[in-house]
């Protein structure tokens, strides 16, 4: 098989296959896959075909994404295409690269198109959006999840091995695990979201969509860098990718505090997840995890909603119908914010942090369900806010708290449908987290993506 990066980038090496066999694999399955609500837009064959038939006769092979398709959520720029957002009347076609796709195209990453997403990366079901809800790839009841839901659907498809999402509450880490692949979450300010449609300036991050934890870290190492193009990037070393650490200590929630809403066997996937990484050699240490939660219920009642109305204030101002009506109630909230409630939300913020500090002593990294449950388009769609609330129970805290996620396979639920964990820890832990993720995922044994189910 040649589906990872790694086997890609060997095959090339070998001379077995050309960046344009690739290209032209992933277009094949593209179109027998047969959902056009997994791309906004997508580019012409021949012309990613030219594209990848010129890096052969003149790229440079070394290159460490040297003929690798890569999708783009479409809240980031790509020259050459329109940038939506999934609201049509908010979009443009940009003069240039995003700094995260300018930096893919000179690592040798051949773009494939932009991906759909919960309309102005507000929510984490896929549902909000006019350019169709896409299939779970696992059970088409369910949803995908979003806001980085046509990235997650890419990869695990095999269209790509890497796909561009952001995340600002979950949004690249949710629908990795609803697609049984890894969401890579980076420290705020390691990737320049410069080119990127904002949801919250402070609190946003370009997230990573991946096969694997290595193929993850492999992108991560190409686009991570601080830009003078965006203010709030920062010069944060990655760091090297070691072995799992022995003896290394995963906090977890009090059994009373861990929530799955009446969902049984995500309940039961987390214990078994918790029992695998025991037998890897973690320490599993129960800690108090309310105020995380609380920092979490921060976000959609504090000043972050106002920051997300500041991005689209003119277009509803004009032309409130064309947004989505979910999206629309949810950032309208964050018209008539008080300068006063906002620096009370601060101020309740930093004491969070410097509790979730103290937390971080006892602990190395938290390991929870990167999800505490999944739920059916129909029931989405009926109750859409209170629904995609809870999904966000153990994402919702980490960019608010400054720190930095993997979210990895864990298992196949009873009913079929992939369940997946999340290693959280402070902000310059990137390396950490993945060196404990990638162990942990080739301790599953789990196929990758979707691969293995004729998609």
């Amino acid at each position: 098989m040649t589906e990872t990066v790694a086997e890609i980038l060997d095959a090339y090496r070998r001379r077995a296959l050309k960046p344009a066999d690739v290209v032209a694999r992933s277009f094949g399955r593209i179109r027998r896959h047969d959902d056009p609500a997994i791309f906004i837009a997508l580019r012409d064959e021949a012309d990613v075909v030219a594209e990848a038939k010129a890096l052969a006769r003149d790229g440079d092979m070394s290159l460490p994404l040297y003929g690798i398709p890569v999708a783009v959520k479409d809240n980031i720029n790509v020259k050459g295409l329109p940038t939506t957002a999934a609201c049509p009347a908010f979009g443009y076609r940009p003069g240039k690269d995003a700094t995260a796709v300018a930096r893919l195209r000179q690592a040798g990453a051949l773009i494939l198109g932009k991906t759909n997403l919960d309309q102005f990366a507000t929510g984490l079901v896929g549902v909000r959006t006019p350019y169709g809800i896409a299939r779970n790839l696992f059970d088409d009841k369910f949803i995908a999840g979003g806001s980085s839901t046509g990235s997650a659907l890419a990869v695990a498809a095999g269209f790509a091995p890497l796909a561009l999402g952001t995340d600002t509450a979950g949004s690249g880490r949710v629908p990795a695990a609803f697609s049984n692949i890894v969401g890579l979450k980076p420290s705020r300010g390691m990737v320049s979201c410069a080119g990127v449609v904002a949801a919250c300036r402070t609190l946003d991050c370009v997230s990573v969509l991946a096969l694997t934890v290595d193929d993850a870290m492999a992108m991560l190492s190409v686009i991570a860098g601080a830009d003078a193009a965006d203010p709030y990037s920062r010069p944060r070393p990655i760091g090297a990718l070691g072995p799992m650490p022995d003896g290394i200590k995963l906090g977890v929630p009090l059994p009373g505090q861990r929530l799955f809403f009446g969902d049984a066997m995500s309940a039961k996937a987390y214990d078994e997840a918790l029992a695998r990484l025991t037998s890897l050699g973690a320490k599993i240490v129960e800690i108090d995890i309310e105020p995380f939660y609380a920092a979490a219920r921060l976000l959609y009642e504090g000043p972050w909603v106002a920051e997300r109305y500041l991005v689209v204030k003119a277009l509803i101002a004009s032309s409130p119908e064309s947004l989505h009506p979910v999206t629309r109630q949810i950032i309208l909230a964050g018209a008539h914010r008080t300068a006063a409630e906002t620096f009370a939300a601060f101020y309740q913020l930093e004491e969070l942090r410097h509790v979730a500090d103290r937390t971080f002593r006892a602990i190395d990294a938290l390991v929870l369900p990167t999800a505490p449950t999944i739920y059916t388009v129909e029931q989405v769609l009926a109750d859409p806010i209170q629904l995609n609330s809870r999904l966000g129970t153990y994402t919702n805290f980490v960019n608010l708290l400054d720190l930095c996620g993997l979210a990895v396979p864990s298992s196949m639920r009873g009913d079929g449908v992939p369940f997946g964990i999340t290693l959280v820890a402070p902000a310059g832990a990137d390396a950490a987290l993945a060196a404990i993720g990638r162990h942990y995922h080739a301790a599953t044994g789990l196929p990758l993506g979707a691969l293995t189910r004729g998609k």
